[in-house]
């Protein structure tokens, strides 16, 4: 299944970048280039989706975000996770 999120990438002051995804509380990913953050976002949401519905939790709704309102130099960009279920898998 493949569920798309909106991330926010903070540039940091040390040339990397800090992710944030509004939608999913306390997900958070960091990389010191721009492919870097984008892999460590993709496997932080990956597991914050995975540890949710593994205990049972309904996930939110991907809400629109107001890019006028964003930092300086912060930008969104959609990212996705592909989670794969595997019957009787214990």
């Amino acid at each position: 299944m493949k569920f798309v999120y909106p991330a926010i990438f903070k540039p940091r002051e040390d040339g990397g970048y800090h992710v944030a995804f509004p939608d999913l509380e306390e997900c958070y990913a960091e990389g010191d280039t721009l492919e870097e953050a984008i892999e460590h976002a993709k496997e932080a949401e990956t597991t914050w989706i995975s540890v949710e519905m593994e205990d049972g939790i309904e996930l939110p709704q991907s809400a629109a975000i107001d890019e006028s309102k964003l930092e300086e130099g912060s930008f969104v960009r959609s990212v996705s996770a592909i989670i794969k279920f595997v019957d009787d898998y214990d």
